[in-house]
């Protein structure tokens, strides 16, 4: 049974399951349920000390009682990858419990021909699906023998593979006991992330930082893959799951050409790990949101 080591776990987040359990309680219990049941939601996937209480405000919207399989799409930070892997794991351990890989969808996925296979290290070494884990582990706790996963690791698309991706999966959205998780954080920047795009006109750095991420948010809940896409070339902001949340827009997008236009996107929380008052500054940004089907 090849099972994936929960690799960050004591440095990313605690590897205490009570401690780690109480933790993700809290941070769920001071969000509140204001866009939901989701069908996908965009969270964040740095340490929780920094986005902790931020992506409860994503997980917050989930309906545990409808949802049978969760598929994570998550950007590759260390391997360069033309189009999405599947990971080999049958499952992931987390502090919490162990969660089931769902085979047969991987089994589906592979025969369209348009999916890899991730080895156990890029899956053990990547941290943008593994510190979604906790979170859905808690959230689920009460069906923890009901659901599985599917892990997506999504790489560096072109718009037209983000439609195509999309399309692919626009079956899987369709079906409500199926939920998406996307895995982004906002804006690096600073020095160290080589971006330092600053609107004087907004006074402190951390505003002219929030404005452009918003900016890019308004324009995610708008589900147009064009406008966003036309955004990150107009700005380059390094939003790291640009990817993974083109796939989301472009699955949105081929059920809108099917006919189906009842779905709603909001951000219902923001944050950044440091607010940048001057240049040798840094900071990263993290944003919460929900996508709902209105039946």
């Amino acid at each position: 049974m090849s099972a994936r080591r929960a690799t960050h776990a004591g440095s990313w987040y605690t590897d205490a399951g009570s401690e780690l359990s109480r933790q993700l309680d809290r941070w769920l219990g001071a969000a509140e349920l204001s866009h939901g049941p989701a069908r996908a939601i965009i969270a964040p996937h740095a340490g929780y000390t920094y986005c902790g209480a931020c992506s409860a405000f994503a997980y917050r919207q989930i309906s545990p009682v409808v949802v049978k399989r969760i598929f994570i799409l998550g950007p590759s930070h260390h391997v360069r990858l033309r189009g999405c892997a599947l990971s080999v794991a049958k499952k992931y351990r987390t502090p919490l419990y162990d969660l089931k890989i769902d085979t047969q969808i991987n089994a589906e996925l592979e025969k369209t021909g348009q999916f890899s296979w991730m080895d156990m290290k890029t899956d053990e070494d990547e941290h943008s699906i593994e510190m979604h884990l906790p979170y859905i582990a808690k959230v689920m706790e009460d069906y923890k023998d009901q659901f599985t996963i599917v892990p997506i690791l999504v790489g560096s698309l072109n718009p037209e593979q983000e439609a195509q991706y999309g399309s692919l999966l626009s079956s899987y959205f369709m079906d409500p006991t199926n939920l998406f998780v996307i895995s982004s954080d906002f804006c690096h920047w600073g020095q160290r992330f080589s971006y330092t795009y600053y609107d004087r006109s907004c006074g402190q750095i951390h505003k002219s930082i929030e404005k452009l991420d918003k900016q890019g948010m308004d324009l995610i809940e708008t589900l147009s893959p064009t406008a966003f896409t036309e955004y990150l070339r107009k700005y380059n902001n390094t939003i790291c799951g640009r990817h993974p949340i083109g796939v989301m827009l472009g699955a949105v997008k081929a059920l809108q050409d099917q006919g189906y236009d009842k779905m709603s996107f909001k951000f219902l929380q923001y944050a950044q790990s440091s607010q940048c008052q001057d240049m040798e500054d840094s900071s990263v940004s993290y944003a919460s949101g929900s996508l709902v089907f209105e039946m």
